[in-house]
């Protein structure tokens, strides 16, 4: 069988609850941040976006927190096809909060949760044999059950000619040597018994990773090199000291006779602002040289800067760096120490891990309705049910459709969008950025675009306020999409002046312009931000027919994502509907049968 896919990860599996209010005792924590957890889906999600290709097997509950995890993975591009959902447990979740720089206390609820139901049957060798790498961790070990599914997982990757990887992820808790409370504790001596049960693992590795505590753990000694020397009598595997921001150490062979900086591979001095997921983003740097038969100091590079860019962010795997913000950093590397505060990082970041990427997309405005607020219901109806028959009658084109509105003339329809797979686009007036926009940003979901249309001449103000509201759609998690009034010159001074203020709009939409303009946009947007989404056209005060003859002459961009289109398009067939004289199928076949044409025509 045909080795498709890099690696997969088996084990433990969680959803994340970070606080995130710096310095708070976790008991006096308030707001929380929702984000996949567990050391081996952490490393699935860094592998995939250092460019791996990547599965994973664990099980999630058939609850909320269960589809939450699968839909994660599966946005990071993780293959979630032999995930098992388990009806009789519930996923597993953790809390978090980060007292200081050094304290990070954790809850772990994991009693009886549904990966600990992993079992042997629960691995397909047919899926096994397509991996060029198997991934298990140390957590599933504690108990007879997984351990055995891990010690299956082992043997078919053996059969299989896999490489085998063993991430040591010894937490005393789960062993129950520790309390409840001492879930972020990484250090208790372990019983001879837990010391043998890791021993078990170690013949079948090709690759253990782990901090010296975890060493001396499995190796069975209270110093380090006494440890490695214990491991290495056991296995033949490339050993892998993780040493924090000292770096790592590495060991193909033999082991010298005390561990000194010789054989450091040095990281990087960064500070330090969550710890946690640390090590299984420096395995994923780890893995994406290794799989690739990299030399061993560039593995320990690609290690040592994922581990730096995790400990610099809230989180754990969307704390993780993409390809392209590894190799910016390996090139340009940063002038601050806390690399969250890297402006050029950060956007980089953001901008090469969103969710879902969007292609050629047909989007009608709802918030440019020809009536007024108190008609705009059955209007909203008319639009929406556009939009829904042709979701039905076409899945393909339900994957470009999108919605823009405001809660003003829409309230509802963003409640019945969720059922759907449309772009949502919420709109806003710059003047709400004068008050504070965060909050009321932090209701929208995240799916939710925030649009905004620019004044002509960015007077009294509206610089500071398109500033604020660019920074809140980033606190927040919400994309932007900025509409610009401007042709030509002018459309190029806006877009040229906002990205001087460092405003990044994830979208523009633009009025039909000249060919000419179109290709120094596109040569703006490449100077200042090659990872923008797209361009969209404003064709809301277009014809039909106009808009066709403009798609008809546009030159073909992959920077043109696609059109939006409200009033000319729908005010005679919803006049018509309001006015009686066609019902409401008629006015919602005939606006459908307009939106059918031109995202055909584009």
């Amino acid at each position: 069988m045909e080795k498709d896919l890099d690696l997969i990860c088996i084990g433990r599996s969680c959803v994340d609850l970070y606080s995130d209010e710096f310095g708070v005792p976790l008991e006096r924590a308030m707001r929380f941040v929702k984000s996949l957890g567990g050391c081996p889906m952490n490393t699935a999600i860094g592998a995939s976006r250092l460019g791996l290709k990547v599965g994973a097997i664990t099980a999630v509950g058939k609850e909320d927190n269960g589809r939450y995890l699968m839909w994660q993975l599966e946005c990071e591009g993780v293959d979630t096809s032999n995930i098992k959902v388990d009806p009789g447990r519930l996923t597993a979740m953790v809390l978090l909060s980060i007292r200081g720089h050094e304290d990070f206390p954790l809850i772990q609820y994991r009693e009886n949760c549904a990966d600990m139901g992993l079992a042997p049957e629960d691995i397909s060798p047919a899926y096994l044999a397509r991996a060029k790498a198997v991934l298990v961790s140390g957590v599933h070990l504690s108990k007879e059950g997984v351990r055995k599914t891990t010690h299956e997982a082992l043997r078919l990757a053996t059969e299989n000619g896999s490489r085998r990887i063993f991430d040591i992820d010894y937490r005393p808790n789960l062993w129950g040597l520790q309390g409840h409370d001492a879930g972020s504790s990484r250090w208790a001596q372990a019983a001879e018994h837990i010391t043998r049960i890791h021993q078990e693992i170690l013949p079948h590795a090709d690759l253990i990773v782990g901090t010296e505590e975890e060493f001396r753990i499995i190796g069975g000694h209270p110093e380090a090199i006494e440890s490695l020397r214990a491991v290495r009598q056991l296995s033949k595997a490339l050993l892998v000291l993780k040493q924090g921001d000292r770096g790592c150490l590495a060991f193909p062979g033999p082991l010298p006779d005390t561990l000194t900086d010789e054989f450091l591979y040095p990281g990087f001095p960064v500070k330090v602002y969550n710890s946690i997921g640390a090590g299984d983003g420096f395995i994923s740097g780890f893995l994406r040289g290794w799989l690739r038969n990299e030399d061993l100091a560039t593995c320990c590079r690609y290690a040592n800067a994922a581990g730096a860019f995790a400990v610099s962010r809230l989180g754990c795997s969307s704390a993780y760096p993409s390809w392209d913000e590894m190799q910016y950093f390996l090139t340009h590397g940063s002038r601050e120490k806390w690399l969250r505060n890297d402006v050029k990082l950060e956007q980089i970041h953001w901008s090469t891990t969103r969710r879902r990427a969007w292609h050629d997309l047909a989007i009608l405005a709802f918030d440019q309705a020809p009536t007024e607020a108190a008609d705009a219901a059955p209007e909203d109806a008319a639009f929406f049910r556009t939009l829904t028959n042709i979701a039905e009658e076409d899945k393909a084109l339900a994957q470009r459709l999108g919605l823009m509105a405001d809660d003003t003339h829409s309230p509802n329809l963003f409640l019945q969008s969720n059922a759907h797979p449309f772009w949502v686009g919420r709109s806003i007036a710059l003047n709400k950025a004068q008050g504070d926009i965060g909050s009321i940003l932090k209701q929208w979901p995240e799916n939710h675009v925030v649009t905004c249309l620019l004044p002509a001449r960015m007077e009294d103000g509206a610089e500071e306020q398109a500033l604020r509201l660019f920074s809140a759609c980033r606190s927040t998690g919400h994309e932007l999409l900025l509409e610009l009034p401007g042709r030509d010159a002018d459309l190029l001074h806006q877009m040229n002046r906002c990205y001087e203020l460092g405003i990044y709009p994830d979208y523009w939409a633009l009025l039909p312009a000249s060919d000419t303009t179109w290709v120094e946009i596109e040569q703006l947007i490449s100077r200042y931000d090659p990872y923008c989404r797209g361009l969209l056209l404003a064709g809301r005060m277009l014809s039909e027919s106009e808009l066709l003859a403009y798609f008809a002459d546009m030159k073909q961009s992959s920077r043109r994502l696609g059109f939006i289109v409200g009033r000319d398009i729908s005010c005679k067939p919803v006049r018509e509907s309001m006015a009686g004289t066609i019902d409401g199928d008629t006015c919602a076949h005939t606006l459908g049968g307009i939106i059918k044409r031109l995202a055909a025509a584009w």
